[in-house]
């Protein structure tokens, strides 16, 4: 019956955990259409009553001019009766709307008009009179409001269905809106003026001072002397050739640079703070698209909006920002599919590339720094991602992105243009709309059909050479002596106009600064001990929050990591079968080769049983963290929990901890046939699978993937062959003490010996004797399994948050 149990169990998991999921975001899907098909319905009914009033001024002035003329000499007691032309205008609206009546009904329906109230479109015609750019709408198929100010807002949106229609209500104004600007109509004028939805977020300027990398223990420049600002409102690119130094920049602004010396200043709004303080507020996107690839689009910027954004933001406006985010990335289509991994098929790179940028948007920064966004994709992707970014930009975020290779159009999007030669010199840094005119001064002029990033980089590289007696060494000097930098004394030589080379002078200076191969050796070790230092200063750095953002605490973001990684092992309930299947084997094959013999009590299959389920169970605890350390790092650094990552991954492998036990106990058990009880068997191996769960972890976390997989196969070989050794040696016998196979093999052998009674009691005491057991240490050897599982995880855990590489 268990095995029938365990076999029905693993078929359900495979065959129903993907289904379950899809399921469900069917149901979602189709209440997220509802509502924007409604939220569309609505705008739409909204223009076409924009047309209807408009035509109604025109009828209504028009009748007043023919009026005017036609009844100009009446006397005043008439012109009193006159009706008025907004009264009129309405009327002829309202006819044109209402459904014609019956001739036969016309006059008895009009005797009882003058006694009834306004009907309900009329009274929905005055008060979008009144309030044409109002919240509320209607539906011109029932003649009813959709009244969006009675609806409950914020907190009070319960159902999916009410904080759907709220963000596509809300989606829907911004895109008419957007549409009355582009065109300059009147409305959209008075909207541009009058705009109070609009929201402007925390300010964060960012000024730069002589800024200036060296690496150490190699005396090399990455940057010099940098120095400008970057403002909030406005989108900076940074370009320059290969080795300019275009992402230590970005890392020196984020405060990531780490193994380098770094001199000069960075002010934050004017002051010398930490950039850090900021963080909660501060978006990074790296290179490299570092997504969930068992998650789908929408689960990604859901988990990134749910711990990033303030946990006082009602859910309805948390759904708005991800909707809108999804909106503005041209990502519906995609949004309840599998981004992917290498092994599995997901979305394209294009659309992957948007996710990584979208989770950082989501999270509305006020600093949003990029590193190649628009890196392998195709002109419109990259035209629609710097349209997104420029929306941003409108709510005050300061967006600074290093890009390669812009076409024209997408360069003259920028506001401003950093352009870096190599060694990280500035050549450029203005506004992108006076860079070739700055050039042209210096008789550089960009050929027709070339972008100007472009010929200015060959220039940089040396490919191209100028019609000018400016060389390409001297273009940062000219920038400083155009700005009235001070220039590296170094550098000097450059600022003469004769054109003499620096050959002479950097073989001086190699020679002067050459060192023995010792000294060499001694200068990278003391590189590479500075390097880890600053690595592990850096993820203990405690600076104070300025962000003025309360994001939300351990114990909810604990809650969504648990839903996370849930969905992710739902989606991968095929590998979870594999593992329980090879449980399977090997406790079948164990049980059937090692039969119990009463003079040992059943330790040979004990010992093996100890050496397999620990193999098997460290393997499958490795992926819980060596999956993921990219993910992880990144998402730390942005400043979520690393406690609740943590003890979210721990918490779903107990599920493993408890089933794993019974699926190999229910055919070793079977097969082997122990004078033990099944319950006091699977006792002592949720212990050992706890025990060793924690140990796999300290593995995955401090170790690459390959010596972790080797570390989890020899050690539990090593220390069952160690803990079964003679207890001759006194070395030996305290080396086996501190082996968790002995505390393992001993409870298993206390388990079965203390069934045997009658004759067996002196074989089982001069058995016991021989091994060194005690049967009353049944209880402290599950103990001390668990003892070692907890110390596991918290060396673990201090692994986790030492050694990340952010």
């Amino acid at each position: 019956m268990l095995i029938a149990a365990v076999t029905t169990l693993l078929l359900i998991i495979v065959n129903c955990s993907d289904q379950a999921l899809s399921t469900r975001e069917k149901r979602a899907a189709k209440s997220r259409e509802a509502a924007a098909r409604q939220a569309r319905e609505t705008a739409q009914a909204r223009e076409r009553w924009k047309v209807a009033k408009n035509v109604a001024k025109k009828g209504g002035s028009a009748l007043q001019a023919q009026l005017s003329q036609t009844f100009s000499r009446r006397t005043s007691g008439f012109k009193a009766e006159q009706p008025k032309v907004s009264d009129v205008g309405k009327s002829q609206t309202e006819a044109a709307l209402l459904p014609p009546m019956p001739s036969g009904t016309a006059s008895a329906s009009s005797e009882k008009a003058k006694k009834k109230e306004p009907s309900t479109l009329t009274k929905m015609m005055h008060a979008l009179e009144d309030d044409p750019d109002g919240q509320e709408g209607f539906k011109l198929e029932i003649g009813d409001k959709n009244i969006k100010k009675q609806m409950p807002k914020g907190k009070q949106l319960h159902s999916h269905t009410q904080i759907f229609k709220y963000a596509y209500g809300q989606i829907e104004k911004e895109k008419a809106m957007q549409q009355d600007q582009k065109n300059l109509t009147f409305s959209g004028i008075i909207s541009m003026a009058t705009d109070t939805d609009v929201k402007t977020r925390p300010v964060i300027e960012v000024a730069f001072k002589d800024l200036t990398l060296t690496l150490k223990g190699k005396k090399k420049h990455l940057m010099r002397g940098v120095t400008g600002k970057i403002m909030p409102g406005r989108v900076s690119a940074v370009m320059g050739p290969s080795g300019a130094g275009k992402t230590t920049f970005l890392s020196a602004l984020a405060g990531k640079a780490t193994g380098c010396t770094m001199t000069g200043s960075i002010l934050i709004n004017g002051k010398n703070e930490s950039i850090h303080s900021y963080k909660k507020i501060i978006g990074f996107v790296p290179q490299d698209d570092i997504v969930h690839g068992n998650l789908t689009v929408e689960e990604n910027l859901r988990f990134s909006a749910r711990c990033r954004l303030s946990a006082d933001m009602p859910k309805a406006d948390k759904v708005l920002v991800i909707e809108r985010v999804i909106e503005a990335l041209g990502l519906q289509t995609v949004r309840d599919s599998v981004v992917g991994t290498v092994e599995k098929r997901g979305i394209s790179g294009g659309q992957r590339k948007r996710v990584n940028v979208g989770l950082e948007m989501v999270m509305e920064p006020s600093l949003l720094i990029l590193d190649e966004p628009t890196s392998g994709l195709d002109s419109s992707s990259s035209l629609l991602l710097i349209r997104a970014l420029r929306r941003e930009a409108l709510e005050g975020v300061n967006i600074c992105m290093v890009v390669h290779q812009p076409s024209y159009a997408l360069f003259k999007m920028f506001d401003d243009f950093i352009l870096l030669a190599k060694g990280g010199l500035t050549v450029y840094h203005g506004s992108a709309k006076k860079v070739e005119e700055y050039f042209a001064g210096l008789g550089i002029t960009v050929p027709e059909r070339v972008t100007p990033p472009d010929h200015y980089i060959d220039i940089l590289e040396g490919i191209v050479k100028t019609n000018s007696n400016v060389t390409h060494e001297q273009l940062p000097i000219r920038w400083m002596l155009h700005n009235g930098y001070p220039v590296p004394p170094d550098m000097l030589h450059y600022a003469d106009s004769i054109g003499a080379t620096s050959s002479g002078l950097n073989s001086s200076a190699a020679e002067s600064t050459e060192q023995s191969f010792a000294g060499d050796l001694w200068a990278d070790v003391v590189s590479n001990v500075e390097l880890h230092r600053d690595h592990i200063e850096r993820n203990y750095l405690n600076s104070k929050d300025l962000s003025n953002r309360r994001t939300p605490g351990v114990s909810r973001q604990y809650r969504y990591f648990v839903g996370r990684i849930c969905k992710q092992r739902l989606r991968e309930a095929r590998l979870q079968a594999v593992d329980y299947l090879i449980l399977l084997l090997a406790g079948a094959c164990l049980g059937t080769l090692a039969k119990v013999d009463d003079e040992t009590f059943g330790s040979l299959g004990y010992t093996y049983t100890v050496i397999a389920v620990s193999l098997l169970c460290k393997i499958a605890a490795l992926r819980s963290f060596t999956q993921d350390k990219l993910h992880y790092w990144r998402e730390s650094e942005s400043g979520i929990s690393s406690l609740a990552y943590f003890l979210s991954k721990d918490t779903i492998d107990h599920f493993n901890t408890i089933v794993k036990p019974l699926v190999y106990l229910s055919m070793f058990y079977f097969f082997n046939s122990p004078r033990s009880t099944f319950a006091d068997n699977y006792v002592v191996l949720l212990c050992l699978v706890y025990c060793v769960t924690g140990i796999a972890y300290i593995f995955a976390i401090y170790f690459a993937p390959g010596p972790a997989q080797l570390w989890s196969v020899l050690l539990p070989v090593v220390l069952t062959l160690v803990a079964s050794q003679e207890q001759d040696s006194i070395l030996v016998r305290h080396l086996g003490y501190l082996c968790y196979p002995k505390w393992a093999m001993e409870a298993f052998v206390i388990a079965n010996a203390e069934r045997y009674s009658g004759v067996w009691l002196i074989t089982r005491c001069n058995s016991l004797r021989e091994n060194g057991y005690d049967l009353g240490h049944w209880g402290l050897c599950l103990q001390l399994l668990i003892l070692t599982g907890i110390l596991s995880r918290f060396a673990a855990f201090f692994l986790l948050v030492t050694f990340q590489k952010k």
